[in-house]
């Protein structure tokens, strides 16, 4: 862990600040199932858990700033469930097998790389790895269950286009690669195909090429749906989500992620050496050309306007029910936020970067 110093009065005020606007989601979901996820507002019959979902901790957090932790709060050690921050743990991960040699060409089809997985259908043989990665693939069909029509017509906070239709309609399909929609459904079968490239657990993989490597020092899950097991070369392996959409996903606690954060401020490099190739990194930072507010996997700000308080260089990795990790080049910060209330997430970000610039 970086040396770590005491918060500034201005960063302490921001830290008042989130604590004193905790998500409303319940601490207890097994007590009040109502009062946690995002499953609620899928149609029936899919607005129901696949997967596990656990007790959760206060809101917390940490500032690293200049690689040194400068303010911690709440329980930034406890490992809880992050929700679409996974999604990014995903971009990361394909770039691991980029590294590899697994997918040398991200705008190969990924039926030419992985055929019988579910991309072999006329509309689903032109996907590649590419729109995959920036949620343009546009994949039509049913993920252990779970079809890709749940999440059509999604409309998430920081997306800021306006919602086209109820969702889990029944949305026409356009070509792969000309259609950008937030998704969950197209994300698991994503990492369904990273899983046929490492053939081994992603929870494995991740922690034996990045989060070991960076010496993360607290408990981290990866877990899947209760259903979605494969065997590869005799094993089973489980095929866990990008996400905690309907249960299941990434357990990591917030000084980990703030870690993975610094992976990316410091372009995949790591005491000399490359985890994650810096073209790769530099790639996810750039903006979808027909979705300018989204990278691969990662929220973007231009011109300052996504995430007014945060420089326009800002990448975010964002997740339901409060998680966000900010990395900012500028500010030459790593933030990260669990369990804050998203209606207050704005006047956060504001107040932490006040601080930071005048520091």
């Amino acid at each position: 862990m970086p040396m770590v110093t005491a918060p500034s009065q201005a960063l302490a005020l921001a830290i008042a600040f989130a604590e004193a606007h905790e998500t409303p989601w319940t601490r207890n979901p097994l007590l009040e199932p109502q009062r946690f996820g995002v499953h609620h507002d899928d149609p029936p019959p899919w607005n129901r858990l696949r997967g596990p979902v656990h007790e959760r901790g206060p809101c917390s957090g940490v500032v690293w700033h200049r690689g040194v932790e400068v303010a911690s709060w709440g329980q930034p050690a406890r490992s809880d469930q992050t929700f679409s921050v996974a999604k990014t743990c995903l971009a990361l991960l394909a770039g691991v097998a980029h590294q590899r040699g697994l997918l040398p060409d991200v705008d190969r089809a990924v039926s030419n790389d992985l055929p019988g997985i579910g991309f072999d259908t006329p509309h689903n043989a032109p996907i590649t790895w590419r729109h995959l990665l920036e949620q343009t693939s546009e994949w039509e069909g049913s993920c252990f269950g779970l079809p890709d029509q749940v999440d059509r017509w999604r409309k998430v906070a920081h997306d800021p286009r306006p919602a086209g239709g109820p969702k889990g309609g029944n949305r026409p399909l356009h070509a792969p690669g000309t259609y950008w929609e937030y998704n969950d459904v197209r994300i698991n079968q994503l990492s369904l195909a990273l899983l046929h490239l490492f053939r081994q657990p992603l929870e494995q993989v991740m922690q034996d090429a990045l989060l070991q490597p960076l010496g993360a020092q607290d408990a981290f899950r990866w877990e899947g749906y209760d259903d979605a097991w494969i065997t590869l070369d005799g094993r089973r392996m489980p095929s866990v989500p990008g996400g905690t959409h309907w249960g299941g996903g990434v357990m990591v606690s917030a000084r980990d992620l703030a870690r993975l954060g610094q992976l990316l401020l410091d372009g995949g490099q790591h005491k000399g050496k490359a985890l994650v190739p810096e073209h790769w990194v530099r790639r996810m930072n750039e903006s979808v050309s027909i979705a300018p507010f989204y990278g691969w996997l990662v929220w973007l700000n231009p011109e300052g306007r996504l995430f007014k308080g945060a420089s326009a260089r800002a990448v975010f990795m964002q997740g339901a029910g409060g998680h966000m990790v900010w990395v900012d080049p500028e500010l030459q910060a790593v933030v990260v936020t669990r369990w804050l209330d998203p209606a207050h997430q704005a006047g956060f970000i504001a107040m932490v970067s006040s601080a930071l610039r005048s520091n």
